[in-house]
């Protein structure tokens, strides 16, 4: 059992704005209620490998409002997981058809890049077929409701931030390890049988391998909260399947609506992508917000974002306000960046949080 708690990650199990804002998230990790991964194997999807694309996103699309309607009927104890029958193919089967079907002209990302990655092509994110991963770890420096995490890094990313910090992963310079799905299901189970409140799928991105995971969750036995920690440049169909698999979107909103994201991190369309893709997440799930205040950015982006957030998510959404910018990798190519954020920049973005009226925001 993990034994290394940072305070806050104990506070927060009395903080009742975090609680709120997460309440399924609380009780997943408290075993009070099964992550969404697990109902979705208990739900029924009768579909066949010959089934055209069309047909099986009608059938998603149904069976998306039924794993509601179940969620609601298990949660509220209507209904009780362990009495319901196992079905030949599930929900989360379904998930795993398409997703492997969107593979052999893949658009899991904002940027549609289109090869054809079960034929061997390499895209944009120069993922393949099989997941390759950094590091498996309990991480004890993210969100103190979060810690500690059971971190999957995965290499590749869908867009290059001359800033990344993870630079080493994003960017293959580390050779990473080849893993099956089971392997990974076991480093599931490890990681929440030793201590870890949830299962954290990061990067680089996790949105390359979204397949893969899909098939890891199937060989997964034990009841542990999903986080899916992306920089939120995927495209819709993306966030449609991760209905029903997501308990929490740990997601970046990292720019404003002007060229900032196209110039720093080669992401075009990044703001109607980003956006989309919170409110597919208040929608289906729960959400941490990550907003990382760059030097020079605060009015084309810190608070655009900010104001976005109370206006369309809700000013009691949980938000970090993360300031622990530095010069990584290739920041030296834009000039506003080849420094560290002042004391007036922090103290700035505080105040257009409070402006905003963000009430469960943290820094």
């Amino acid at each position: 059992m993990w034994t290394t708690w940072r305070p806050d990650s104990k506070a927060v199990l009395r903080d009742k704005k975090a609680r709120a804002s997460l309440k399924r998230y609380f009780d997943v990790m408290e075993d009070d209620k099964p992550a969404k991964f697990v109902v979705a194997k208990k739900l029924s999807a009768t579909f066949s490998k010959n089934d055209s694309i069309a047909k099986l996103w009608t059938l998603h699309e149904k069976l998306t409002e039924e794993y509601y309607l179940l969620e609601k009927e298990i949660d509220t104890r209507q209904k009780r997981l362990e009495e319901l029958e196992p079905s030949e193919m599930s929900f989360l089967d379904l998930k795993l058809e398409i997703a492997n079907r969107i593979l052999e002209n893949c658009h899991l990302c904002t940027r549609r890049c289109g090869s054809n990655r079960l034929d061997g092509e390499l895209g944009y994110c120069r993922c393949g077929t099989q997941v390759t991963v950094s590091t498996i770890f309990p991480h004890t420096g993210e969100e103190p409701e979060l810690v500690p995490s059971g971190t999957i890094f995965t290499l590749g990313c869908t867009i290059r931030c001359l800033h990344c910090q993870n630079w080493g992963i994003s960017q293959w310079y580390e050779p990473g390890t080849i893993q099956s799905a089971r392997q990974l299901a076991r480093a599931v189970e490890t990681l929440r049988e030793g201590g870890c409140r949830n299962v954290n799928l990061v990067g680089g991105d996790p949105t390359s391998w979204l397949s893969q995971w899909f098939e890891t969750f199937l060989h997964v036995d034990v009841n542990v909260p999903v986080v899916w920690n992306s920089n939120s440049y995927y495209s819709e169909e993306t966030a449609k399947l991760l209905a029903g698999f997501v308990d929490v979107y740990l997601l970046d909103f990292k720019y404003g609506p002007e060229d900032c994201a196209e110039r720093l991190s080669d992401a075009p369309d990044y703001w109607n992508s980003c956006t989309l893709n919170h409110l597919y997440a208040k929608k289906y799930g729960e959400l941490i917000i990550r907003v990382l205040v760059l030097p020079n950015h605060l009015e084309c982006c810190t608070k655009p974002v900010l104001e976005w957030i109370a206006e369309n998510l809700g000013v009691s959404v949980r938000v970090n306000l993360m300031f622990q910018y530095h010069p990584e990798w290739r920041a030296n190519e834009a000039p506003e960046l080849k420094r560290s954020l002042t004391e007036a920049e922090r103290k700035r973005a505080i105040t257009l949080a409070k402006e905003a009226g963000l009430t469960n925001f943290i820094t």
